[in-house]
């Protein structure tokens, strides 16, 4: 072979003369770039947003053999073979197990329960109907998308933006519709990071400035006795009438178990710290190895995101219209702006709520009250989860 053969073959062999034979690849290494500059310089949700654009910059440099989309094919004749995965896969294929099995949401569930605190939940029991109404988006999303021609199992995964919890949406969608996996990351978590410019308009459109102005009670001060039957009970409860959704609820009920119980102080630390930043970093790379020209550049990752923003406009509307309902009820004791924290995006959606609050009324106080809605909201949304899992799993 002459020198003429052997620069020729490098050149041909290199990931630069790859990419120009593929736009598609470059293209997403430029929507890469754009994804971490949000992260990075807007400051996007960035302990996820860098993770997936970093992993969907890894993921789409041609040649590396990181990830390898057709070893994730449902579809192929044996299916997913993981031991096929541990002969012939990359980096990305690794981590990427931990998501195709679950692993991963269930684990960042772990560390969101040491971090919560279901106390305004349990100090106002009607709460939790904000977790319920707030889903509605969901289910609007999930018709439309049933309409624009998704099947089933997409149409669940692209409504479960709605909830506005991002380990949810990972953990159905990666069971049920992992092809859309990027797109469905991507909006969720954007959207997530944009509440405070999405929610206000909306939440003060729905109500009047004297609802905005109402002044709600201080809670109660709950027990640790009901602080810790509550993670067990809701366990046991939900697993019972839904066992798919489990992981999710088991996780998250544990890691409040070891918070309030006052003897695990070491393990709720760990849970909330040590662990979910591994996981993250985990989870977030694995996100971002999904977005493959093929998968994410179409029309499908345009209408996701689109279904995605409708889908959350749509639940913080219910949950307002909901609060607005109970304000009747009670005699206007109940200011309907915390019924916008019926989203889980905790804890952003409750200061969100206490904003407006304080925007209406300079002495509001809705932080805690908002916060119940929350809480229940994570509950309500990993239960919606566990539903569409049951009927399209």
């Amino acid at each position: 072979m002459d020198t003429v053969e052997i620069v020729s073959s490098l050149a041909e062999s290199s990931g630069l003369y790859m990419l120009f034979g593929d736009m598609g690849q470059a293209l997403m290494l430029l929507i890469s770039l754009v994804l971490l500059y949000l992260g990075l310089v807007r400051k996007f949700e960035p302990l996820l947003l860098m993770g997936i654009a970093f992993g969907m910059l890894l993921t789409n440099l041609p040649g590396t053999g990181l990830y390898h989309p057709e070893l994730w094919d449902p579809a192929r004749e044996n299916g997913v073979n993981i031991a096929e995965v541990f002969s012939h896969g990359g980096l990305l294929d690794f981590l990427y197990i931990g998501l195709h099995t679950g692993l991963y949401p269930s684990l960042i569930f772990l560390g969101v329960g040491a971090m919560t605190d279901f106390g305004p939940l349990l100090a106002s029991k009607k709460s939790m109907f904000f977790g319920i109404a707030a889903q509605t988006g969901i289910f609007c999303a999930f018709l439309l998308a049933i309409t624009l021609g998704f099947s089933g199992s997409e149409s669940a995964a692209i409504g479960i933006i709605g909830s506005a919890d991002g380990p949810t949406a990972l953990f159905l969608t990666s069971q049920l519709a992992p092809h859309l996996l990027g797109a469905v990351a991507i909006a969720a978590y954007s959207y997530m990071a944009l509440i405070p410019l999405i929610q206000p308009p909306f939440m003060r459109l729905f109500t009047t400035k004297r609802e905005r102005e109402v002044k709600m009670e201080q809670l109660r001060v709950v027990s640790k006795q009901e602080r810790i039957v509550f993670p067990i009970a809701v366990t046991i409860v939900v697993a019972l009438l839904l066992p798919t959704v489990t992981p999710l609820i088991g996780m998250l009920m544990l890691g409040n178990l070891l918070k309030e119980c006052g003897l695990t102080d070491r393990l709720s630390d760990t849970a909330q710290n040590a662990l979910t930043n591994v996981v993250i970093i985990f989870l977030s790379l694995s996100v971002g190895a999904t977005t493959v020209a093929e998968n994410f550049l179409t029309r499908d990752t345009i209408l996701i995101i689109t279904l995605g923003l409708l889908a959350f406009i749509v639940s913080t509307i219910s949950g307002v219209l909901f609060g607005k309902v109970l304000y009747r009820i009670t005699g206007g004791k109940l200011n309907p702006l915390i019924g916008s924290a019926g989203v889980s995006a905790m804890p952003m959606a409750a200061r969100v709520s206490q904003a407006e609050g304080q925007r209406a009324n300079p002495s509001n106080f809705l932080l805690m009250h908002a916060m119940g809605s929350t809480v229940a909201s994570i509950i309500g949304s990993a239960v919606v989860a566990g539903y569409l899992l049951a009927v399209f799993g």
